[in-house]
């Protein structure tokens, strides 16, 4: 459906490439904490440089105004210690120094411009017709031939840098956009089925969000809950979880989600599975109870054993797996038995596993599991509204305009 950077001949053109280079920074000093993106969006940029083309890297890093905003320098530099190869970097985006450096590029050669964020149009909400008529693109597409649309973590951002393009020149996915795409194929493809969900941590929007999707569409066969998300569908099931548990939901304006997640139990009997026992902090210590023992008076930071054996069983017989939230309180060496056990077994298992989010991440790194997953997706949002059932901007324009 969507042209790949397969579809284009490279050699001698100039290709603008929107990746997402927005990594951690150091408020005060700001210099980059991590370099994941930068090294992930690498092998595109080395990809267009080796087969000849005239690379212009566009990016972003925070928001203007924000402690993470700054420049993209220190990026650059970064890219080009990856690349083990000279990468240029200019404190301008669509000014005279831009453009002059862009007509100046020969094959091969990497320009990384300033942070897009600098300029007030990239995030201002218009349409994408309208994103197509802003001076970014209006003084950058003219200088070159290809778009290449590489930042699925922004996908979801219907900015210039990411829609606007796509309407007045070529468009093709760039290898991270495409991988993403293929992965999220693959986590709802028939052919691998069952398909099996798991919804932790903290983020319990999007989490009923995502169950009722995929499970009104026929997208997943099983689901199981932890974290936050498996307390607001114990609630939802007519349990009291006790005070503390009552009180944190009810911070996070959760509760309000209580009627949706009880209609979902409801109409999918059988499909969505929440723990039976439970482990709470005692004092700082584990203490493992069942369900006939709530409420209590303690913090539910992870699920008990016996749910640990139920989840297993249901992952061991997963084709296609999403992990998408810890299971438990995973910083907690005490709590994290429960998040060890579910991903553990989903690796060991014979699915295909995809993996998103932050703490998804955190928590697979802490347990030596990252590069054992089959894909790791880069994008937060990005992710959650695709699962959602969400257009992304990005597939959004593509689709509309490169006919």
């Amino acid at each position: 459906m969507y042209k790949t950077m397969d579809d284009f001949d490279f050699k001698n053109k100039t290709a603008i490439v929107r990746v997402d280079f927005n990594s951690t920074v150091d408020p005060s000093t700001k210099k980059l904490l991590d370099d994941e993106r930068i090294r992930l969006h690498s092998m595109t940029i080395k990809e267009l440089a080796d087969k000849g083309a005239k690379v212009v890297v566009i990016a972003h890093q925070g928001r203007l105004g924000d402690p993470d905003y700054t420049t993209l320098e220190p990026h650059a530099k970064r890219l080009s210690e990856i690349l083990k190869k000279k990468v240029n970097y200019i404190n301008d985006v669509i000014g005279e120094k831009a453009v002059s450096a862009i007509k100046a590029m020969k094959p091969s050669e990497i320009l990384v411009l300033e942070n897009v964020r600098s300029l007030a149009e990239e995030t201002a909400k218009k349409t994408i017709e309208e994103q197509s008529k802003t001076s970014l693109v209006k003084t950058l597409a003219p200088l070159a031939d290809v778009f290449v649309i590489d930042a699925f973590a922004a996908a979801h951002r219907a900015h210039a840098s990411i829609v606007g393009f796509t309407v007045v020149m070529p468009t093709v996915l760039g290898r991270v956009m495409e991988k993403e795409i293929k992965a999220l194929d693959k986590i709802r493809s028939v052919e691998n089925r069952p398909i099996v969900y798991i919804l932790g941590g903290s983020k319990v929007k999007e989490g009923v969000e995502i169950a009722e999707y995929v499970l009104s569409n026929d997208r997943a066969d099983q689901i199981i809950t932890g974290g936050l998300v498996a307390q607001l569908f114990l609630l939802a099931k007519g349990l009291d979880i006790g005070p503390l548990n009552n009180k944190t939901l009810a911070d996070k304006g959760l509760l309000e989600m209580v009627p949706k997640a009880k209609a979902i139990l409801e109409q999918y009997n059988g499909k969505i599975f929440i723990p039976f026992d439970f482990a709470v902090n005692a004092n700082g210590r584990r203490k493992e109870i069942q369900m006939i023992n709530l409420p209590t008076e303690n913090e539910i930071s992870d699920i008990g054993e016996k749910t640990m054996a139920q989840y297993q069983k249901i992952l061991s017989g997963a084709k296609a797996i999403l992990m998408h939230g810890p299971i438990g309180v995973y910083e907690n060496e005490e709590f994290i038995n429960g998040t060890k056990a579910v991903f553990e077994t989903a690796i060991s298992s014979k699915a295909f596993t995809v993996a998103g989010g932050g703490h998804t991440i955190a928590a697979l790194s802490r347990l030596g599991l990252y590069n054992k997953v089959s894909y790791v997706s880069s994008g937060g949002g990005a992710l959650l509204e695709a699962l959602m059932g969400k257009k992304l901007p990005a597939l959004e324009a593509i689709e509309k305009y490169q006919k």
